[in-house]
């Protein structure tokens, strides 16, 4: 709540007028929620970068002749051998176990728009993020002033 209110252009002067109390846990729940934000960033990079891999051995399944022999990865260190009999057509993992059949060309769509989503909401989580930061760093740049007035008082 607090954290909205020092985001906007007037934050520094709502920041000054809280306690020394209320500012350390403003900056507790910024740092918390950047630390979060992070996170999620984290996140969406592999997603991405796992897109783009699939993006990838779609288009090396692709150039194959049919009959070619293949390892198919059933996890990330276990591959099987196989032999590929239709390069035409995929299963895409649309998520929590289910897999629709597509063309190659449908595939490759539908991972090119999933990054494009995931570049997306990785810019906006970014500025998002940045924000956050910003009052994390004002809210501790007011509580360091206002110890160091406590103790110069005292």
């Amino acid at each position: 709540m607090a954290s909205s209110k020092s985001g906007s252009g007037g934050g520094g002067i709502f920041l000054q007028s809280m306690s020394v109390e209320q500012l350390k846990a403003v900056k507790e729940q910024t740092d918390l929620e950047v630390n979060l934000l992070q996170d999620s960033l984290n996140n969406i990079r592999t997603a991405s970068t796992r897109l783009e891999i699939a993006t990838s051995a779609l288009q090396d399944l692709s150039l194959r002749p049919q009959g070619a022999k293949i390892l198919v990865p059933l996890t990330a260190s276990l591959y099987v051998p196989a032999t590929l009999h239709d390069s035409n057509n995929v299963l895409v993992d649309v998520g929590t176990g289910y897999f629709i059949e597509k063309t190659m060309a449908e595939g490759k769509d539908y991972c090119e728009r999933k990054i494009n989503l995931l570049k997306s909401n990785f810019d906006q989580l970014v500025e998002v993020a940045s924000k956050k930061k910003h009052v994390a760093d004002e809210a501790g740049a007011i509580l360091q002033a206002k110890l160091k007035q406590l103790a110069s008082s005292s």
